[in-house]
């Protein structure tokens, strides 16, 4: 937390606290998978600091966060995470904040890794004064969703709809909507334009750090500015709840890293993604 509102720079302890909030809340979700879909073998365990999660083969989810960011690496706990994912029939893939210890990248490296993706992991202060600029249109409205299957299945459905042009939905991605909306500490919303459901946006929250994730808007909703009204109220919520810091990720360059940058938010650094043969 930040009681004096002292500056929040990009240095190891901000990568700290973001990278556990994230690790954090993929751990949340694996475990509302194991108890919903026990099947599946959703697991996760924690080596040198970092979280070991598997979600199922080739989930996104199945893979881990904060490798040498609280510890130095060992071979020996290199080797307990592949033969965690290895066992379950999984790729190892390893996120990894530039901020590391070095033994990381240096064991990254002989064990045979290779960089497959970048994320611009973005943060900002919260405060009480809270200004994002933009007018939000008077016909958008945002709620808190409801703790019913109704309201649950009506977000899952409209984030859906919303990724439907840019991704081929299958029952494993409805999947991933319809756990994460049961998540603990993981409040949804729900925008919408003149009553009818335009687009979804979701939060987590550890430690007084806000993870924004689930934005989705439907094509036709789009341009209406519901995913600001979205920010906003998902924002003005973390305050509430005594959050000091915001964070979310976005791809280098993206749209949704410039609309961030617009609404206050700065790039803490650019985190890769590792895969293991």
């Amino acid at each position: 937390m930040n009681p004096m509102n002292e500056p929040i720079l990009s240095d190891l302890s901000l990568s700290q606290r973001l990278e556990r909030t994230e690790a954090k809340s993929n751990a949340d979700f694996v475990e509302t998978r194991a108890a919903a879909s026990p099947e599946v073998g959703a697991q996760w365990i924690e080596v040198a600091g970092a979280y070991a999660l598997f979600d199922g083969v080739g989930s996104p989810l199945t893979q881990t966060f904060g490798l040498g960011i609280h510890q130095p690496v060992t071979a020996a706990d290199l080797q307990t995470m592949e033969d965690f994912f290895r066992e379950r029939g999984a790729d190892v893939f390893h996120e990894v904040s530039p901020l590391a210890d070095p033994s990381a990248l240096t064991l990254l490296n002989e064990r045979g890794y290779h960089p497959i993706e970048f994320t611009s992991i973005l943060y900002r202060p919260l405060r009480g004064d809270l200004q994002l600029g933009g007018k939000i249109s008077d016909r958008i409205n945002v709620r808190r969703i409801g703790n019913n299957e109704a309201d649950r299945e009506l977000w899952a459905q409209t984030a859906v709809k919303g990724w439907s042009q840019d991704l081929e939905i299958t029952d494993s991605i409805f999947s991933l909507f319809r756990i994460g909306v049961r998540k603990e500490n993981a409040p949804c919303f729900l925008a919408e334009l003149d009553g009818v459901p335009i687009a979804t946006g979701g939060l987590f929250l550890h430690a007084g750090v806000a993870l924004l994730a689930g934005a989705s808007t439907i094509p036709e909703g789009r341009k209406q500015g519901a995913q600001l009204a979205l920010l906003e109220a998902r924002l003005r919520y973390a305050v509430q709840q005594g959050c000091d810091l915001a964070m979310m990720g976005a791809l280098p360059g993206s749209g949704s890293q410039r609309n961030a940058e617009r609404r206050g938010f700065r790039i803490a650094y650019t985190r890769i993604k590792w895969q293991l043969g």
